[in-house]
C-alpha cells in the first residue's frame, strides 16, 4: 500500500465559471495522468463526459479522479460550481482531507462563492486559493485577493504573486523561497530570480510572510522576536501545521487553460495539505452517528463511506467511496448497517473520469476509489467490517429550491417516464419524486430549473422515454368572510327505507392559518350522538373540494347547533350529505375569495444589482422585507407570490451575469388580488366544461 504520509484527498471548490474543471485538467496534465491538455469548449477535459456536461460547457456532476504525482497518490473530486448541481456538497466534502479553493480573478468573489466558502469553513478543511484565469484581459489578482480577505473573512497568506497580469502573465514569485517560476503555456516550467522590478515588494513580503508563519508557532515566535533566524525547512513544517489546523490558508495563482501554475500548486499540496492519518492535535478520528469515535488508521476495523453513485455504460453503478478507516481489500466482505445487508467489495477500481483502473493492491484511509454492482448501497450508507459496526452520520442536504409537474409526452406512458426518472433518484440525491396529492401531479424537484431539465435531457438519452416538464399547479386555498347560519337538509324516499339528516349549522370564518374548527353545540338531542361526526366528515369532504376553483377551503369555524332526525330513515350518510348541503349554502350567502402562496424569498447578488433585484421583486408583486451587506454582497429578502417565483432562477442569472444566488420558502397564505383570481376561476369552469 502507498505511503499514507505522502497521499493526499483533497476537492477543488468554487463558483460556476471560475475554472476549476481546466484547473483539474492541468493538474492532471501536469501530473503525466493524462497526455494533452484537455479543453471544456472543445468537451476533452478527463472529468467533464456526460453528453450533458460537454453540451452545457459546465459540470454537472462531480469529476473523480485518483493519479499519482512524484510518485505520491493523489485523489481529487473537481465539485460542480453552479449551484444547480453541487447540493450534494455537504457528501462530497465528507470524502476529502482538504480543499483547492478556486477563485477567479476576472470576476473575484461572487456571492455562490461565500456559500460554498460556508460549507467549507463549517468543516474546517485545510484550504488552499488559488486565483485563476490570471492571462485573462481584466484579471486583478489584488481585486481577488481583497474579495477572499474582505468578503469570505480569510486571512491569506500569500505563498506566491503573480509576474505580470492579463496578457503579460508569465509566472509567479514564490514569496518564502525568493524565487520566481516562469510559465510556458504547454505547463512547463523555469525557475530563475526574481524580476528587478518586484525584489522590494517580494522583500518587503516576505518580511510580513515570516512574521504569519512564526505567529502560529511559539517556539518560532520567541526566536523571532529575540532576532533570530527560522530555516527554510521550519517554515515549511510551521506552514503545513498552520494551514492542517485553519491557521493559514496560502494563495497561489495561475491560469489553468494555459497549463500555468500547474506544478506549483501540485508542490503546495504535497507540501501542506494533510495526509488521510494527520489531524491538528493528536491521533484523527471519525465521528459515527450513534456519537462513537474511530481512529484512523489502517489497521483499524475497515469502514468505507459511499458519497456518490455514479453511472458507467459499461460497469453499470458506480458506488463512489471514501475509506474512512482501515484497509479495503479486494473481495473484501462488506456489512451495510443502515440496510442492514452483505455487500461484497469486487474489484477495486480507481477512477479517472469516465475510465477506471483495476488497483493491484488494497487501499487505505483517505482513498477514494469505485465499487461496482453494490446490490442493495446507496449514497450515504456506509460499509464496514460486520463484526465491527459503524456508521458515518449523514449530512444534512439543502431543501430543493424548485419543482415541475412531470408528464409523458404520450399519454399512456406515465409509468415509463416516473420509472426512468427514479432511476436518476440512486445517482443524485438531491433529486425528489413525490405526487401532490391535491392535484394529482408527479412533482420532481431538485435544485433548480436547469438541475430538472438536466435529468430529464439524461432520461430521455438513457432510457429513451420522453418526460415533459410543466409548471406544477400552484396550490390556492380558497375561504370566506363573514357568518351565516344556513340549514342543511337531505330527505330522499325511494319507495323502501328512506334517507333523512337535517342540520343545523353557524359558519364563520377564522384568522389566517387558524385552520378548520368543528364545534358541537348540540344540546336536547336534536341529533343522536352518533351522527354529528358524519356531519363534520360532510363539511370536511365538501371544503377539501372547495367551491370557487377547486381548491381546499380553510380558515373558517363550522358550528353544529340543531336538527332533527328520523327514527328508521336517518343514517350517518344521509347526515353526511346533509352536512355537505349546509356547506355549499354558506359559501352561496357568504363573499367567497381566493388565497394564493407566499413564499420568502432570500437573494444574494453583488451590490450593484441591488437595484435590479428589488426592482424585478416589486415587479412579481412581492414585498420587499428587508437588505443587508457586507463585503459586496447584499443579501435581499422578500415576501413573493409563489406563482410570480416560477423560472426565477435564470431572471436572476440573467440579471446578475450568473452571479446571484436565492433561498425560497413558504410562509403564508394572501388574499389573491381580483384580476389573478378571476383568472384562476375561470381556468377552473373552462377545464370542468
Amino acid at each position: 500500500m502507498s505511503d499514507l504520509s505522502k497521499q493526499r484527498t483533497y476537492a477543488l471548490v468554487g463558483h460556476g465559471g471560475c475554472g476549476k474543471t481546466s484547473v483539474a485538467e492541468m493538474l492532471l496534465f501536469n501530473a503525466g495522468a493524462v497526455s494533452r491538455l484537455g479543453k471544456i469548449e472543445e468537451g476533452t477535459t478527463a472529468l467533464d463526459y456526460e453528453p450533458e456536461e460537454i453540451k452545457r460547457r459546465g459540470s454537472t456532476q462531480p469529476g473523480i479522479a485518483a493519479f499519482s504525482f512524484n510518485k505520491n497518490r493523489h485523489f481529487l473530486i473537481d465539485i460542480p460550481g453552479d449551484g444547480n448541481f453541487n447540493g450534494d456538497l455537504p457528501y462530497l466534502l465528507r470524502a476529502v482531507d482538504a480543499v483547492i479553493f478556486v477563485v477567479d480573478a476576472v470576476d473575484g468573489v461572487k456571492p455562490l462563492t461565500k456559500k460554498l466558502w460556508g460549507e467549507v469553513a463549517k468543516l474546517g478543511l485545510p484550504t488552499i486559493f488559488f486565483i485563476n484565469k490570471m492571462d485573462r484581459d481584466r484579471a486583478d489578482f489584488q481585486m481577488a485577493l481583497n474579495g477572499i480577505r474582505e468578503k469570505l473573512g480569510v486571512k491569506p497568506y500569500l505563498q506566491n504573486i503573480p509576474i505580470g497580469e492579463k496578457e503579460n502573465f508569465k509566472g509567479v514569485v514564490n514569496i518564502l523561497e525568493n524565487k520566481a517560476y516562469f510559465f510556458d503555456d504547454k505547463g512547463g516550467l523555469t525557475e530563475g530570480p526574481v524580476p528587478a522590478d518586484m525584489q522590494d515588494e517580494a522583500a518587503a513580503l516576505r518580511d510580513t510572510t515570516v512574521e504569519e508563519i512564526a505567529v502560529c508557532d511559539e517556539e518560532l515566535m520567541e526566536r523571532y522576536l529575540d532576532g533570530g533566524e527560522l530555516s527554510m525547512e521550519e517554515m515549511h513544517t510551521a506552514v503545513r501545521q498552520a494551514v492542517i489546523c485553519g491557521q493559514l490558508y496560502p494563495v497561489c495563482a495561475g491560469a489553468a487553460l494555459k497549463g500555468m501554475g500547474g506544478t506549483r500548486l501540485l508542490a503546495a499540496v504535497e507540501n501542506y495539505f494533510p495526509g488521510p492519518l494527520d489531524g491538528c492535535a493528536g491521533e484523527k478520528t471519525v465521528t459515527g452517528e450513534d456519537g462513537t469515535t474511530r481512529k484512523v488508521g489502517p489497521d483499524e476495523p475497515v469502514s468505507a463511506f459511499v458519497f456518490k453513485t455514479l453511472y458507467d455504460p459499461f460497469a453499470g453503478q458506480l458506488s463512489m467511496v471514501r475509506v474512512l478507516t482501515g484497509t479495503l481489500a479486494p473481495d473484501a466482505a462488506l456489512h451495510n448497517v443502515a440496510k442492514d445487508v452483505k455487500e461484497r467489495a469486487g474489484q477495486i477500481l480507481l477512477p479517472l473520469g469516465k475510465e477506471t483502473a483495476i488497483s493491484k493492491e488494497a487501499v487505505g484511509p483517505g482513498a477514494v476509489v469505485a465499487l461496482a454492482k453494490l446490490k442493495d448501497t446507496a449514497t450515504g450508507d456506509t460499509l464496514c467490517d460486520e463484526k465491527k459496526p459503524f456508521v458515518l452520520a449523514r449530512p444534512a442536504l439543502p431543501a430543493p429550491m424548485s419543482s415541475y409537474a412531470l408528464a409523458p409526452a404520450e399519454k399512456g406512458d406515465e409509468d415509463k417516464v416516473f420509472a426512468a426518472m427514479a432511476k436518476l433518484l440512486s445517482e443524485d440525491v438531491t433529486l425528489t419524486l413525490s405526487r401532490d396529492e391535491e392535484t394529482g401531479d408527479i412533482l420532481i424537484s431538485g435544485m433548480g430549473q436547469s438541475h430538472l431539465e438536466t435529468a430529464v435531457e439524461k432520461a430521455r438519452r438513457r432510457f429513451k422515454v420522453e418526460p415533459v416538464l410543466k409548471a406544477p399547479k400552484i396550490p390556492y386555498r380558497e375561504t370566506f368572510k363573514g357568518k351565516v347560519e344556513v340549514q342543511g337538509r337531505h330527505k330522499k324516499q325511494t319507495g323502501g327505507r328512506g334517507q333523512f339528516g337535517d342540520c343545523f349549522v353557524r359558519f364563520e370564518n377564522r384568522n389566517r392559518g387558524e385552520g378548520y374548527e368543528y364545534v358541537d353545540a348540540i344540546v336536547g338531542g336534536a341529533i343522536p350522538r352518533q351522527y354529528i361526526p358524519a356531519v363534520d366528515k360532510g363539511i370536511q369532504e365538501s371544503a377539501a373540494r372547495g367551491y370557487l376553483a377547486g381548491f381546499p377551503l380553510v380558515d373558517f369555524r363550522a358550528t353544529v347547533f340543531d336538527g332533527s332526525f328520523h327514527t328508521v330513515d336517518s343514517s350517518e350518510m344521509a347526515f353526511k350529505i346533509a352536512g355537505s348541503l349546509a356547506f355549499k349554502a354558506a359559501c352561496e350567502k357568504l363573499k367567497m375569495s381566493l388565497l394564493e402562496p407566499i413564499v420568502t424569498v432570500t437573494v444574494s447578488c453583488p451590490d450593484e444589482n441591488m437595484g435590479d433585484i428589488i426592482g424585478d421583486l416589486s415587479s412579481r408583486r412581492g414585498k420587499v422585507l428587508g437588505s443587508d451587506s457586507s463585503g459586496g454582497i447584499t443579501e435581499v429578502q422578500a415576501h413573493v407570490p409563489m406563482a410570480e417565483m416560477q423560472e426565477y432562477g435564470k431572471a436572476l442569472s440573467s440579471m446578475t451575469g450568473g452571479q446571484g444566488a436565492f433561498t425560497m420558502a413558504f410562509a403564508h397564505y394572501e388574499e389573491c388580488p381580483p384580476p389573478i383570481a378571476e383568472k384562476v376561476i375561470a381556468e377552473h369552469k373552462k377545464k370542468e366544461e
